[in-house]
């Protein structure tokens, strides 16, 4: 898939598109050796739900990287906050370097653009998020200046240029932790759609290679971090088949537990095109909602969407490797369709129920274009929520919740869409009286679902450590849940507390939530009870 590019009315971009002799500047010692804390499935639950600073520092005029040069504004700390407080945990930063890389052999990046990267980098790594960083026009044919081009005669040239761009900006962010991640490029192929070609494929591997290692070799928290790595155009079919090979880690870190990976993969999902991306008003409702069988698509919907993404964890997942959607979305087709907005809210909470069901963090494409055919959620001028309903969707989907410390993402505060509800969603549910209230909200589709519950504590008295017991409707079962261990998966289920929330003093409160499978009765569960008391 190409980058989803698109500036205020103009389309930018249209559908797109072992090195062993590198000198290392810098190299590992062991005292240098931080081992990050979270293992491959800690790692996508913390991650919780991510937003791409789309069509920002990947922009570019005549192959000149500038962050306004697509239409957008300069990135602002109170953007990041917005997009924090409406419960984004990870931010990806799409970055291109092209023509302010200097000559070899030094291939120096400019410095005032390094700068400005950490900067933007900085606005979210200083409110505690999860910030992705990679390498990301510099491989498009149709970008000017662009290099990282894998069917080109020169490539002993391009791995010298793309390992000594790496080791400047491995060695400009060795000290942060491992709330960064680098990824080593976007959608990189020869261009041309259909299967993959050889010698293409190979120098793609090779790339993916040289990055990892030289990642490494720059020490700190480098030789420990996670690196992210996409296949063949980031496709999923050519990523866990068509000759993708996973780069050794030979460089990393002596202290990372031996049977740990400290590799993701990563794949962008946005099928059905003719839905997601495709600029007509033709199809415009998608999932097992649709009314009009004719704006639906023929194929792609929530059973392909699936089997995709259980490709993904039978290849990789389950081999210890997470895996990250790091682009997915659809634009906008109200102006066809003043339904569209329900139906993409149910494509964003479909595509993030099932890739946590199936162990893979995501990232929303959002391109700050707001009206037909962007792909905005804020508007990046005023600061402003553009589509809530969306928000919502992926919100209710990965389990998340606004943090505390934020300033405030209500829809009162700014414009926005109405919450968007799949045609099988339950309504709030309570029941009962006591010094507990439980609320639960069930958003379903044909075989599945997602329950997101807030547990408040009513009471006089703190409660420390809790479970809470309730009852799931006959045909449902969990298969993955957050903020909770949950036991047994069906019938009477008990959650128990997880380490940062089991206490909730006076007044406090806990959201939960988990995916279940149904056969027909998409139900919310009832009969709650925390520590034994019957809750309202």
């Amino acid at each position: 898939m190409s980058s989803r590019v698109r500036t205020a009315g103009l389309a930018i971009l249209a559908a797109t598109m072992a090195f062993a002799g590198a000198v290392y500047g810098v190299t590992r010692s062991a005292s240098a050796d931080v081992v990050a804390q979270l293992n491959g499935p800690q790692l996508v639950a913390d991650m919780g739900a991510g937003w791409n600073l789309g069509n920002t520092l990947e922009a570019n005029i005549n192959g000149i990287p500038s962050e306004t040069a697509w239409g957008n504004p300069v990135v602002t700390q109170a953007l990041i906050d917005r997009v924090r407080a409406s419960g984004f945990k990870t931010i990806r930063i799409p970055v291109s370097y092209l023509g302010h890389i200097g000559a070899g052999p030094d291939y120096t990046v400019n410095a005032a653009w390094l700068n400005r990267i950490q900067e933007v980098v900085d606005y979210a790594y200083s409110r505690g998020l999860y910030v992705l960083i990679n390498m990301h026009g510099d491989g498009y044919k149709s970008v000017s200046g662009s290099w990282l081009i894998c069917d080109a005669a020169s490539q002993t040239a391009i791995r010298e240029k793309y390992q000594k761009v790496w080791q400047q900006v491995a060695t400009r962010f060795q000290s942060y932790n491992e709330h960064l991640i680098f990824e080593s490029m976007n959608e990189n192929f020869d261009g041309q759609y259909g299967n993959p070609t050889q010698p293409c494929y190979s120098n793609i591997n090779a790339y993916n290679q040289i990055f990892v290692d030289t990642v490494r070799r720059t020490g700190g928290t480098n030789a420990s971090r996670w690196l992210l790595v996409p296949g063949w155009n980031t496709n999923i079919d050519h990523t866990v088949g068509s000759g993708f090979v996973i780069p050794t880690d030979q460089y990393r870190a002596s202290t990372i537990p031996a049977g740990e990976q400290r590799l993701m993969i990563s794949v962008h999902y946005y099928d059905p095109w003719d839905f997601a991306g495709q600029e007509d008003g033709t199809i415009t409702q998608w999932g097992a909602g649709a009314t009009n069988p004719a704006k639906k698509s023929v194929w792609g919907q929530e059973d392909f969407m699936d089997g995709q993404l259980k490709k993904m964890r039978d290849t990789f997942v389950a081999r210890g490797y997470p895996v990250f959607v790091g682009e997915y979305g659809s634009i906008d087709k109200t102006a066809y369709d003043s339904s569209n907005n329900r139906y993409r809210a149910d494509y964003a909470r479909t595509l993030v129920a099932t890739a946590k069901k199936y162990g893979a963090a995501t990232a929303y494409w959002d391109n700050g274009y707001n009206g037909q055919h962007g792909f905005g959620l804020f508007n990046r001028s005023s600061v402003t929520v553009t589509q809530q309903g969306i928000i919502d969707a992926i919100m209710s989907a990965v389990g998340g919740s606004l943090p505390s410390s934020s300033p405030s993402a209500s829809p009162s505060s700014s414009p926005s869409v109405s919450p968007s509800a799949s045609p099988s969603s339950s309504p709030s549910s309570s029941s009962g009286t006591g010094t507990c209230r439980v609320t639960s909200a069930v958003n379903a589709w044909n075989t599945g679902l997602t329950n997101s519950i807030a547990i408040t504590n009513t009471g006089t008295t703190a409660i420390n450590g809790w479970t809470l017991a309730f009852t799931l409707p006959a045909g449902q079962s969990i298969v993955s849940g957050w903020s909770a261990s949950y036991s047994p998966a069906s019938g009477t289920v008990t959650a128990t507390n997880a380490s940062y929330n089991g206490s909730l003093p006076p007044g406090g409160s806990a959201t939960i939530g988990y995916q279940a499978n149904h056969t027909g009765n998409a139900a919310a569960p009832t009969g709650f009870k925390l520590n034994g008391t019957t809750c309202n």
